[in-house]
């Protein structure tokens, strides 16, 4: 078997599994898609309390458009926002902040 190593020339042999709800494992794909990253690489720089910097590329556009796109569906479908909406909060609320990074990065 060919061991695979990180971008640092580590072997990565050890697993960590977690459950999380439907709402907590949608929000999580969302941050996954808007960062760039794979899920491993944001879910361990997340829990080792290291920044995500998100790299404007195609696939990061892509899917700042698809959220985009499904926050204004859901927005038309809400009668108000409250604070059950929390997911949907926070995930404007990254997407502000992403864009506006890559807005920097244009400049």
């Amino acid at each position: 078997m060919e061991k695979s190593l990180d971008y640092k020339g580590r072997w990565r042999n050890h697993t960590v599994a977690f459950r999380v709800s439907d709402e907590e494992g949608k929000l999580l794909n969302d941050l996954v898609a808007l960062s760039g990253l794979t899920k491993q690489d944001y879910i361990t720089r997340r829990l080792l309390c290291r920044d995500v910097v998100v790299q404007g590329n195609p696939r990061v556009y892509k899917a700042l458009k698809n959220q985009m796109s499904a926050i204004y569906e859901e927005l038309k479908r809400m009668e108000s926002i409250s604070p059950d909406n929390d997911e949907l909060l926070y995930t404007l609320q990254v997407i502000a902040i992403t864009l506006d990074g890559l807005k920097g990065e244009n400049e």
